[in-house]
């Protein structure tokens, strides 16, 4: 029997020299830098570039990737244990090679791009000489593939492409997009769209407008159109229809990374409260010794480690059967549970914080918003709700029963059935 809660020690060492090095070096650089997307920006370049230099040193550089590519090839247990660092600092991500959407495009790139392709794209993306966008969703219908009307048309050589594409990533700063488009209007739903790579500066595609996520210092998601885009016929990833299929390998290990990194903000922001009601008192009495702050308190802990837990135990069946659809369940629930996490968090942190909580000099704000577009990224908390309860009720059996299978008469009909004889004779003994 092997149950274990513990990290193997060497590998605490590295997530001890993170811990410092994210606190000490990385999360500073939010205060003096825009956006970490802004790679080929001068004072990125001085100030990520040092720090990217002794990651890679320490051999933690795109830890997610293959030796192939230039990572270390681990697992998601111990992917999930870097990232609960990663989300104290939105710099952290790319000081580690670690940033979406650039690693699922990578990913993408990794398994279907051609030699070209990869020599051209995916080792400057590896590098973090570039960045890349990921354009799905639509303005007149979210991220539902049902309502898309982006299309891709086949002609000669090429692929035409034209719609519109909204909260396209980090298209401002994008050298490449990755966009989905309808290429087959009668075919079965998830074999309706397919994906394509469009280079930065392609004639008819143009950025309507930069859109920003409510306290980033840099817009940066994109509305975009498409108008007689043109690119060559193998700039298509994975074949005419397989959008789906292909999206699929830049899911699910990274809904994992995406909820170690919101609990690591989560409790960044329980450490401050924590510190605010040991030092702050009202009515003569410390904040920490009011039993409603002690319940907050008891609350936001209890949350954390709750979901601390089921990520863990989410990365450790991925590493078991290395099958996302598998696991699919439980990467649901870790989806689920992480918008509710933060927000609760953040809410009670802002609350007791009183009023210079609501202000820009306290990152409670960011946080609550964060929480909220949390629950739409990557697909709603409904979807996956609805995920959860479908594989739940699969492999239950219905009744046939007038009554339910649990229904007490039932139940105590059956004991006496198995143990009745007994019962009798103990009875006549005595």
């Amino acid at each position: 029997m092997a149950w274990e809660f513990e990290t193997d020690p060497d590998f605490q060492v590295q997530l001890d020299w993170m811990d410092e090095f994210v606190r000490t070096r990385v999360e500073p650089l939010a205060e003096v830098l825009d956006s970490p997307y802004d790679v080929k920006n001068p004072r990125n370049v001085r100030l990520v570039r040092p720090l990217q230099a002794e990651v890679k040193k320490r051999g933690l550089w795109a830890c997610h990737l293959g030796p192939e590519l230039g990572g270390q090839g681990f697992g998601q247990v111990k992917l999930a244990l870097m990232n609960e660092i990663l989300g104290r600092s939105i710099f952290a991500p790319t000081v580690f090679g670690t940033q979406a959407p650039d690693t699922g495009n990578a990913e993408i790139l990794a398994h279907f791009g051609t030699p070209e392709q990869k020599q051209r794209w995916l080792q400057p993306l590896l590098a973090n000489d570039i960045v890349s966008c990921f354009a799905m969703t639509e303005p007149q219908g979210g991220a539902d593939p049902m309502v898309f009307t982006t299309v891709a048309e086949r002609d000669g050589d090429e692929w035409v492409i034209n719609g519109e594409k909204w909260f396209a990533s980090n298209a401002r700063f994008a050298d490449f997009f990755i966009v989905v488009a309808v290429t087959d209007t009668q075919a079965p739903l998830m074999s309706r769209q397919s994906m394509f790579i469009v280079p930065a500066g392609t004639p008819g595609m143009e950025i309507v407008r930069d859109v920003g996520v409510y306290g980033e210092k840099v817009a940066s998601h994109g509305y975009m159109r498409y108008r007689n885009v043109r690119v060559p016929a193998d700039h298509i990833l994975g074949g005419v229809g397989q959008a789906f299929v292909v999206a699929q390998t830049r899911l699910g290990g990274g809904r994992v990374h995406h909820a170690m990194r919101t609990l690591g903000e989560a409790r960044m922001i329980f450490d401050m409260v924590c510190e605010r009601v040991v030092s702050r008192g009202t009515k003569g009495e410390q904040l920490g010794k009011k039993q409603m702050v002690q319940e907050k308190i008891a609350d936001s802990w209890i949350e954390l480690e709750q979901f601390r837990l089921l990520i863990l135990r989410t990365a450790w069946l991925i590493d078991k059967y290395h099958d996302y659809k598998r696991v699919q369940k439980d990467i649901a629930a870790v989806k689920a549970t992480m918008p509710k996490l933060l927000h609760d968090i953040a809410t009670r942190a802002l609350h007791l914080h009183g009023s210079i909580g609501v202000t820009d000099e306290m990152p409670f704000v960011n946080s609550v918003i964060n929480s909220l577009w949390l629950g739409l990224a990557d697909g709603p908390t409904e979807v996956h709700k609805v995920t959860i309860a479908r594989q739940v009720l699969r492999d239950v059996k219905p009744t046939q029963d007038l009554f339910p299978s649990y229904h007490l008469p039932r139940q105590r009909a059956h004991a006496l059935a198995m143990y009745g004889d007994v019962l009798e004779d103990l009875q006549g003994e005595l």
